[in-house]
């Protein structure tokens, strides 16, 4: 009781100081409202999940989602940030557990003209909800972002399903065909953690191999998004009302780009090389924990910079849009960024802060 009460005394100094933003992943700045729905479209750790966002109709009473949609992501951030379970359940679900994302869930897809279509990749230790801020910016300005929950043993958390009574086959793996057929009251999740580094074990090819299955990943959200738009059936495991007939033909394959953050931008530099429909790219001021975190929490779990988050994922945001609209052929309106991109602008640092080791073609002062 102690703990709670001294909890919440720090909890409302900082937000008392965090400046004039009151906490919260802010709404799109585009024209667009912004839709929101999980897909899942195989209930084995084979299948695509997802989180969909998408310019939507107006109207109706759409509820928001909860940002940290199930307790078990609070494990995963604790196994990732190395400190005990319950304490970080316990102190990130009074942080952050009433907060929800500003879009509407499960709403109508808006049928209007060809969306360009934008695959992002999270970081390590993060998940498919962890850069709402960054996606529903994108989307309001007319693109589709599929934000992927990697498989590999980098999310903090995530999960699949598997049959109460696993059916087994004769090389003793899992019939995935048969799991697939079941009904939700015979299965159980089945959660994967944050695979940390074991003893003497090498980074280079843990990474190694999970880069290579993100991009995999990648790429089969690209050939499920595809098929939607070619107009083919596409079963949800999630019980959701959104009707994925809506996006046939809604979406522009010419103009795809894949962007990621941290780890993420490994994988969009893998996926390029492994399949030529991704045609563009894009540490701590990009996830949303950076606009929920006061200050003491924030160096506390490093999960805030020193930037204002509002200005720096503005700036970030920006760019990425005049990006696309340079590299995509896109007729928009976001040039008037193009700077960025040359990296001029007030809060953006020339090339870069690193000192770099001097190359052989590089003269020795």
């Amino acid at each position: 009781m102690l703990f709670a009460q001294r909890l919440r005394y720090i909890v409302k100094r900082n937000m008392g100081n965090s400046g004039s933003h009151c906490p919260g992943i802010p709404s799109g700045k585009g024209p667009n409202l912004v839709g929101c729905v999980d897909l899942m479209d195989d209930l084995t750790i084979q299948g695509s999940f997802l989180r969909l966002y998408y310019p939507c109709e107006q109207g109706g009473k759409q509820r928001q989602p909860l940002w940290i949609p199930r307790h078990e992501y609070y494990y995963g951030l604790a196994d990732f940030l190395k400190y005990n379970r319950k304490f970080v359940e316990y102190t990130l679900n009074y942080l952050y557990g009433s907060y929800r994302v500003p879009v509407e869930w499960d709403a109508p897809f808006k049928s209007d003209g060809k969306y360009p279509l934008v695959v992002f990749s999270h970081g390590l230790g993060a998940f498919r909800t962890l850069y709402s801020a960054i996606c529903i910016e994108v989307a309001s300005r007319g693109f589709v972002v599929a934000a992927v929950e990697h498989r590999d043993g980098s999310a903090s958390a995530t999960y699949y399903f598997e049959e109460k009574t696993k059916t087994v086959n004769d090389v003793g793996e899992a019939a995935s065909s048969t799991i697939s057929t079941l009904p939700l009251d015979q299965l159980q999740m089945k959660w994967l953690y944050y695979k940390p580094l074991k003893g003497r074990e090498q980074e280079f090819l843990l990474r190694n191999v999970q880069v290579h299955q993100r991009a995999e990943e990648c790429i089969r959200t690209l050939n499920l998004l595809t098929d939607i738009n070619m107009g083919k059936p596409v079963h949800n495991i999630f019980p959701l009302k959104f009707d994925f007939t809506k996006m046939k033909d809604s979406l522009d394959l010419q103009k795809v780009t894949i962007m990621g953050h941290s780890f993420g931008a490994a994988t969009v530099i893998d996926s390029l090389s492994k399949d030529h429909r991704f045609r563009g790219t894009v540490h701590q001021s990009f996830p949303d924990f950076t606009f929920l975190t006061g200050t003491f929490f924030g160096r506390i779990f490093q999960l805030k910079g020193t930037i204002d988050p509002h200005i720096a994922i503005d700036i970030s945001n920006k760019a990425s849009l005049a990006f696309m609209q340079r590299h995509l052929g896109l007729e928009k309106d976001f040039d008037q960024w193009d700077p960025l991109i040359d990296g001029k602008g007030e809060h953006i640092i020339p090339g870069t802060n690193i000192d770099l080791p001097l190359t052989n073609s590089e003269p020795k002062q």
